[in-house]
């Protein structure tokens, strides 16, 4: 079963799920405002994405933070941390695809995973 993580109101996640929905491929939606960040799911796609891959840098959470703030993460647990505190900041949608997992919609890769 796949599972896409994300915020409901977010334009990416809202692509990669209506592209699901086109194609007719059954999946869940963990929503992180409703429900939270997963810690132990979190911890999986850390090590196997990276925390670099993992912080959207580009997204207005981000931009919003003050430099201190920024400043900090300078690592995996600094970023854990922030993720867990702003789940915004995580990179949009994280999907689990059984034993695989991605961060952001890839049509392209999404096609060759189904």
């Amino acid at each position: 079963m796949i599972t896409v993580y994300g915020i409901v109101n977010c334009e990416t996640v809202k692509k990669a799920r209506a592209w699901l929905q086109e194609r007719g491929v059954p999946h869940t939606f963990h929503d992180f405002k409703k429900q939270g960040v997963p810690t132990e799911r979190l911890d999986a796609w850390l090590a196997a994405l990276g925390w670099e891959a993992l912080l959207n840098r580009r997204g207005t959470t981000w931009r919003q933070l003050d430099e201190a703030t920024r400043a900090a993460v300078t690592d995996a647990a600094s970023a854990r941390a922030l993720m867990l505190a702003k789940p915004s900041v995580i990179r949009r949608p994280v999907v689990e695809w059984g034993h695989a997992v991605t961060a952001g919609f890839d049509p392209d890769d999404w096609q060759g995973r189904l």
